[in-house]
């Protein structure tokens, strides 16, 4: 008995630990933004494909850019409400970037729009919003690719640290990114 209440404080001192790191990293930010690409190299449009978990930067109708994504932890369908871990379908646009996010950069999808909201109201919730193109919640960037093994995001779409400053770099606000299943 004494063996595994000292492996259950073990674990919990563990877990604390961990909660304790996150915080303290969420704090510290993502550091410097990369500068912009020349407008010449910069992305204007995104594609991202849900069931093939790719994301494309297009420039004139070819792929500048693709990476491997990670979804929201319930990927399939469109977002219909706030905490149901759906990334959105749609057609949207980056329209603002945080260079101080709680994951590594993040630029914003313009979700909800005026039918995501109307879809929301109608069924009684909130459409919720915050959905993001980041990296790796700071601080765990070390894990890299390893965050493509499971679909773990609110809703948003993830890549690593090294991809998400050359997407911040390519991808100018006011890119227009469709989302499909």
């Amino acid at each position: 008995m004494k063996r595994v209440l000292k492996i259950a404080a073990t674990l919990a001192v563990l877990a604390l630990g961990l909660v304790a790191y996150t915080a303290a990293m969420a704090r510290v930010g993502s550091g410097t933004a990369p500068a912009m690409a020349p407008e010449a190299a910069q992305a204007d449009e995104i594609l991202v494909d849900k069931s093939a978990r790719r994301m494309d930067l297009l420039r004139n109708g070819e792929a500048i850019a693709s990476y491997t994504i990670s979804l929201g932890a319930a990927p399939e369908g469109h977002k219909a409400r706030e905490g149901d871990e759906r990334t959105p379908t749609g057609s949207y646009v980056i329209d603002w970037r945080n260079p101080n996010s709680i994951a590594h950069l993040s630029l914003h999808i313009s979700y909800p729009n005026a039918d995501d909201r109307a879809r929301a109201e109608a069924a009684g919730h909130s459409p919720g919003g915050d959905i993001m193109i980041h990296g790796i919640a700071n601080g765990w960037g070390w894990i890299g690719g390893l965050h493509r093994a499971w679909d773990w995001t609110n809703g948003c779409i993830a890549v690593t640290d090294a991809e998400m400053r050359e997407i911040w770099s390519l991808v100018p606000d006011g890119t227009p990114i469709t989302i499909s299943e």
